[in-house]
């Protein structure tokens, strides 16, 4: 089954590049050009394509403006970004936008191909590089439910006490500001140092610094 192809990119000549390299390909159709945001809303509501070859740095607004606005209006087609750039403040905004697939402009000819027949099929493609941070990402989200959940055997005021605790506070000091005692500090200190297995105020520290409770 051949795929319809919608391009945009605001050069002509990349525009052209694509259309020849893709057009090799017996399974993909070009149905449509656009050079802008405005004209890709348009083009793909007049051609309907099945994938979208979006560009981010159009002249008019965003590609990634672009792509949510075209997923709004038709949530059936799958977007792929072919972008310069790389970083991952770009890369996650065009996944928040309903992208599907992401590539970067230096990527060979038959990654761009898969990426297009993926999106076609409904699947995500990322090039490896944003693959991986894709992973990073996850790994620092899971990194930080863990150490949520490392104090949930603490109380809310054990966990109150824990931080001005470790920042050097002293029990008077971190009393006047819960408006508790200095012997209910204590005790709350007594039980989550017994919670979390420490038996010093330097264990203490290394555990809040590992936690990312305070910076080193």
């Amino acid at each position: 089954m051949t795929l319809r192809l919608l391009l945009v990119d605001d050069h002509a000549v990349v525009r052209t590049g694509l259309r020849m390299l893709l057009e090799e390909q017996g399974d993909v159709t070009i149905v449509g050009e656009a050079g802008t945001a405005a004209e890709a809303i348009e083009a793909a509501g007049r051609l309907n394509p099945d994938v979208v070859l979006m560009d981010i740095g159009l002249p008019d607004v965003s590609g990634i403006d672009a792509a949510r606005e075209l997923k709004r209006l038709r949530p059936s087609v799958a977007i792929v970004a072919l972008t310069i750039h790389e970083d991952a403040e770009y890369f996650f905004k065009m996944l928040d936008a309903g992208a599907i697939g992401y590539v970067p402009k230096r990527a060979a000819p038959e990654e761009l191909l898969s990426a297009i027949e993926a999106a076609a099929r409904g699947e995500v493609y990322l090039y490896p590089s944003m693959a991986k941070l894709l992973v990073g990402d996850y790994l620092r989200q899971e990194q930080a439910v863990k150490s949520a959940r490392a104090l949930d055997g603490l109380t809310a005021r054990e966990q109150e006490v824990l931080t001005p605790l470790v920042e050097g506070e002293s029990n008077q000091a971190i009393a006047d500001q819960l408006g508790i005692s200095p012997k209910t500090v204590a005790r709350h200190r007594e039980n989550l140092m017994r919670k979390l297995n420490l038996h010093s105020r330097a264990e203490l520290v290394k555990y809040a610094i590992r936690k990312g409770i305070i910076q080193p």
